[in-house]
């Protein structure tokens, strides 16, 4: 690959130095182009052989020095990749999502790390603990849970579903004494008010800790080569040990478990592109361990396992200690009766579930909108931590606020409307936003629990260099910072509770979703500034 990167904005690249994003007009679906690997020295010598009008010819020089450090970084990037399994399935490649070794490229990534403050870093990594307690303490709430749930349920089947489990899990007194949560705290720096606001809160299938954490050796070892030239200084990127502190998570709980001949299950989807990103916690487990984890859809859960008489789940013969999904959290993820009454299996089992039903209920949408209610908090946690969280919460209301939802009409580019649904490409924006809140109060009914309004976020934009696909592109980004935690708790003696690494997603400005999984952003890690 020789490519020089291509700005899709006139401008010369900068380093990642912030400025003000405009608020949109309207919603955008725009995704980074997943162009096909080329070499393009031809157009790039073409399209620089004079300078453009008005730019100095010094300048122009030192803009296609740039231009050419950048097409060397984006190549040693791409091998590092290739060599140290920064990589995801090829869409291209329909057994990329189901074959292991089979269509490999690169995860599309950010070739220079985002700035990030240092205080808002500091800010973020000290709510991790907290809000993995608050999830604890929200899931033994059954009643909250469900009396917060019950008019979402109404109209919403998947919410329904789950809160049916839970539900079954009450009647029989069900106790998760083992209990373990692997989470991410998602956020963004908002320019208009100056603060970190959290987004949500993931509490079933945090993806990437394993790419997320490579990403930042990645850029590491390009400052390592390049900062004296870019101006960048390594030591400014914070170490990133999300795949090896959810490996030593599951590598507790399992222990907890005790029962040296039990696995780990990894409830996966029957294609996932992602696969290794997964396989890098996989192999963690076993080399640092010696714990086998076994891979099994929802349906393959259903064909094979059982609960024997004593609570312990056997999937073909073998007993599971932890189950840990990386799918089920989508309605997608249950397309037959078959995935749900493997659901319904394993949470009836002893074995120790990450996460629980309950623990699933607490990282929806509404809950979060609960517990950003005036003294709801309070039913939770200690003053000390409750100022500490409701600084990062972004305005959140139910659509029974009929002021608010007035203002989001007016005003809909202040508002995001958000639906119970994980994953990217759900969220609502712009003229749809108020085109969906006018058809929902025509319709009235419980129809409008199905939704909650939440407080647009307005990040500084930057010009980034971006890799996807072999090809590296600028344009104007914005990111969003991911704060992993870690909890295992066994009855009332806490074995961990900690913040474990970060994530790091850029997307370009004028696209709304977030996910990298999805196609919408690529990965990235922080260089941590004092501003």
């Amino acid at each position: 690959m020789s490519s020089s990167c291509v700005s899709h904005h006139h401008q010369a690249v900068r380093p990642r130095h912030g400025g003000r994003l405009p608020r949109p007009a309207a919603a955008s679906s725009f995704a980074p182009p997943a162009l096909p690997l080329r070499r393009r020295a031809a157009r790039a010598a073409a399209t620089s052989a004079e300078a453009a009008p008005g730019v100095a010819p010094a300048e122009e020089a030192g803009r296609l020095r740039g231009a050419a450090v950048l097409a060397e970084m984006a190549e040693e990037a791409a091998v590092w990749c290739a060599v140290h399994g920064l990589v995801v399935g090829d869409r291209a490649d329909p057994r990329s999502g189901t074959v292991p070794g089979v269509g490999l490229v690169h995860a599309p990534f950010s070739l220079l790390p985002a700035r990030f403050p240092a205080s808002f870093w500091k800010q973020a990594c000290e709510l991790a603990p907290i809000f993995n307690e608050l999830v604890d303490r929200v899931s033994l709430d059954g009643e909250f849970l469900q009396a917060a749930l019950s008019r979402t349920k109404q109209v919403d089947e998947f919410t329904a579903r789950l809160l049916g489990i839970h539900e079954k899990m009450m009647a029989i007194n069900k106790k998760e004494d083992i209990r373990l949560g692997l989470h991410r705290s998602d956020y963004m720096l908002d320019s208009e008010t100056n603060s970190l606001l959290q987004i949500e809160l993931n509490t079933i299938s945090s993806s990437f800790p394993g790419l997320g954490s490579l990403v930042s050796e990645l850029h590491r070892t390009l400052l390592n080569h390049y900062g004296k030239v870019l101006g960048l200084d390594s030591k400014r990127i914070p170490r990133n040990w999300a795949a090896t502190q959810f490996a030593e998570a599951l590598g507790k709980a399992w222990a907890e478990y005790n029962n040296d001949s039990a696995v780990v299950l990894m409830v996966v989807q029957p294609e996932e592109r992602n696969m290794y990103d997964q396989y890098w916690l996989v192999n963690h487990l076993k080399e640092s361990y010696g714990v086998t984890t076994i891979r099994k859809t929802l349906a393959q859960v259903e064909a094979e396992g059982q609960v024997l008489t004593d609570g312990t789940l056997a999937i073909d013969g073998r007993t599971v200690a932890v189950v840990y999904f990386r799918a089920g959290y989508a309605p997608t993820d249950y397309p037959s009766e078959a995935e749900w009454r493997a659901r319904l299996l394993m949470e009836q089992s002893s074995a120790i579930k990450c996460p629980s039903i309950s623990y699933h209920l607490v990282g929806m949408k509404k809950i979060q909108q609960e517990l950003a209610k005036p003294n709801v908090l309070e039913r939770f946690l200690d003053n000390k931590d409750i100022a500490k969280l409701r600084k990062s919460f972004a305005g959140l209301w139910s659509l029974d606020n009929e002021e608010i939802v007035k203002s989001a009409i007016e005003k809909p580019d202040l508002f995001v409307l958000k639906p119970q649904r994980e994953g990217g490409g759900n969220n609502i924006y712009g003229h749809d936003l108020r085109d969906m809140l006018i058809k929902l109060q025509k319709e009235q009914g419980e129809s409008l629990a199905a939704y909650i309004l939440m407080q647009r976020i307005f990040p500084k934009a930057s010009l980034t260099p971006l890799v996807r696909g072999g090809d590296c592109f600028e344009d104007l980004t914005i990111s969003e910072l991911g704060i992993y935690g870690a909890y295992l708790r066994n009855k009332d003696k806490v074995i961990l509770n900690n913040q474990s690494g970060y994530l790091m997603r850029t997307k370009v400005s004028s696209s709304n979703e977030g996910g990298v999984a999805a196609g919408y952003a690529v990965l990235d890690s922080i260089l941590l500034t004092d501003e």
